[in-house]
């Protein structure tokens, strides 16, 4: 594998299991020395363990707290010397069905994980350094933000003004800083097992790739848009789905 972020430092959030940890593993592999973040110690303690704690650095916390992320951010140019790169991973679903059913507490809260701590992790980089020496950020929506995806609405609406936001930064913050963001379909992960695990065969069919997506899936695609490779990319939302969307589907 090349080592295309080789001296680059990343902050991996939301990454103990699932998207966040396939996109960690495929930084680590090419060279590159991660923090990651979860709100749980014990499983982001096994995340670290496997990536090796020469590579990784792994705290704990709540995503949408400022005084979490400052700690993050001081941390890992405290043991790694600086960040190039930030991964905003972390999302939260607590709610299905119908959206004008949705409590508000819920919603406010959803909005605030999903929207406003990608924008205050986004500012926090830049603050500490990504402002002088550059950098690429990738945020992590979904295809539910680009078609209606009954039930999980407004996970869906949090995701499409992710997707606008990852626009407006890339405006903003160039030459400097790179703001990309990939677009997932349906992935096996615990997260989104609710959405396959008991007619998994049956959802796999409206993909014309004929299966569902895996965490490499997205990993992959992730490295190369923060990657020197990428150079002349910005404020793209790469769909990441199997072809599900070509049919009308999620």
């Amino acid at each position: 594998m090349s080592k295309r972020f080789d001296g680059r430092v990343a902050i991996v959030t939301g990454a103990s299991r699932g998207i966040g940890l396939a996109i960690a593993e495929r930084l680590v592999a090419e060279g590159a020395k991660v923090t990651i973040t979860a709100r749980k110690p014990e499983p982001l303690a096994e995340a670290v363990e496997g990536l090796g704690e020469e590579n990784a650095l792994g705290i704990a916390g709540k995503a949408d707290d400022l005084d979490h992320q400052a700690e993050v951010v001081a941390k890992t140019q405290e043991a790694f010397g600086r960040v190039d790169v930030l991964v905003n991973n972390t999302g939260i679903n607590p709610a299905f069905g119908p959206m004008i059913d949705l409590d508000h507490g819920v919603a406010s809260k959803t909005f605030q994980v999903n929207v406003l701590a990608a924008l205050s992790w986004t500012q926090q980089v830049f603050r500490a350094g990504m402002a002088e020496h550059g950098g690429s950020v990738l945020n992590v929506c979904s295809v539910a933000g680009l078609n209606p995806a009954p039930g999980i609405g407004f996970y869906g609406a949090t995701k499409a003004m992710l997707a606008h936001m990852t626009q407006e930064l890339a405006v903003e913050l160039a030459p400097k800083v790179r703001v990309n963001a990939i677009a997932p379909a349906v992935v096996k992960t615990k997260f989104a097992t609710a959405l396959y695990a008991d007619n998994e065969a049956e959802v796999a069919s409206g993909y014309p790739l004929g299966r569902l997506g895996i965490p490499s899936d997205i990993s992959g695609a992730a490295a190369f848009l923060l990657s020197e490779e990428a150079s002349w990319i910005t404020g793209q939302i790469l769909v990441l789905d199997g072809g599900s969307t070509l049919k009308g589907g999620m």
